[in-house]
């Protein structure tokens, strides 16, 4: 049986799909609240829902059951600011889960995140080394928190502590895809413009607030869950891979190239206009970020990402147009 947290998650109920198609155990630990992310989940076998305070007791009770430790589960959201619910939920509860793994051993593979680099000033290279960790300065409570676990993780490293048989942390970058439906104003801007288009409603991206980007040409690297899903597969077949790695396409694009490609999916002509960036926003704002893939790729894991056109098309095609846009 695989463990799961976030699994009724945006990546993690995309991985649970993945998982079930393959026929395997997935128990998962998620806060499913009172909308409608249970249909993340609708489609698919879930072996046990864990109570994310229980956590540590259920485990313990299946110790020998649990093949993998798949930690997905956080407060993703830039704009929280309970910073104590964040370290509970995103450190402190994370740092358990690797404790836990260390004296069972398992497996345990956790989500980090490209928030971490801050305002790329110190560049995007997923180097654990104690020294290149301490150079980045997130630029949120949410990518802090992040850091604070990959900087824990490396400094146990580097003093050769016991750790999990296989550990993994994974440096997403921008992921877009279906099942996202449920993170209010935290989904891509791939799914907000295809909601505009559908309701004929203005398609507005940010203005840029610095000379040396046009309206719209902020860039990211915008990652499709599905091939998000593919590394993590890959991972839990290869348990001789462990480290911190990047998962993106290793090509900057940018917002207008991503809004555009929505409307080449549905077959309109782009039809943009920009608008002024929140002031709260305004001070945290990455205007360019790019995965190096080097690292992941010297361990092992070849396969091509899918290109911004293919991944929009088939978002929009096989899941936004749909009756149910659901994986």
């Amino acid at each position: 049986m695989i463990f799961l947290t976030g699994g009724a998650g945006f990546i993690g109920s995309n991985l649970l799909a993945a998982l079930s198609d393959r026929g395997s155990d997935v128990a998962i630990a998620d806060f499913m609240g009172q909308d409608d992310k249970w249909r993340n989940v609708a489609k698919h076998a879930v072996a046990a829902f864990v109570d994310v305070d229980g956590t540590l007791d259920w485990l313990d009770a299946r110790a020998p059951l649990i093949e993998s430790v798949v930690h997905l589960g956080a407060i993703s959201s830039t704009t929280e600011r309970d910073v104590d619910k964040i370290v509970a939920l995103n450190v402190r509860y994370t740092l358990s889960l690797w404790d836990w793994c260390t004296n069972n051993g398992k497996p345990f593979i956790y989500a980090s995140s490209a928030a971490t680099y801050g305002d790329g000033s110190q560049g995007f290279d997923d180097d654990g080394d104690t020294a290149a960790l301490a150079r980045l300065r997130p630029l949120n409570p949410y990518a802090w928190s992040k850091h604070v676990v990959d900087r824990r993780i490396a400094r146990l490293q580097a003093v050769t502590a016991p750790t999990p048989p296989q550990w993994v942390g994974l440096k997403f970058f921008n992921v877009f895809g279906p099942n996202e439906y449920h993170k209010g104003d935290m989904r891509s801007i791939a799914c907000k413009v295809f909601e505009a288009i559908a309701e004929n409603r203005t398609v507005s991206l940010f203005r840029s607030a610095r000379s040396d980007y046009a309206d719209g040409e902020q860039c990211r690297d915008f990652v499709y869950v599905k091939d998000c899903v593919d590394v993590l597969l890959w991972l839990l077949a290869t348990p001789s891979v462990s480290g911190l790695f990047n998962v993106g396409t290793g090509k900057a694009r940018s917002f207008l190239d991503l809004a555009s490609a929505v409307f080449q999916a549905v077959g309109r002509q782009p039809d943009i206009d920009f608008v002024d960036m929140p002031k709260d926003l305004a001070g945290r704002y990455q205007y360019f970020t790019e995965a190096a893939m080097t690292r992941l790729v010297a361990a092992g894991y070849t396969a091509p990402m899918t290109p911004l056109e293919g991944a929009v098309e088939d978002y929009v095609t096989s899941y936004l147009s749909q009756p149910d846009p659901y994986r």
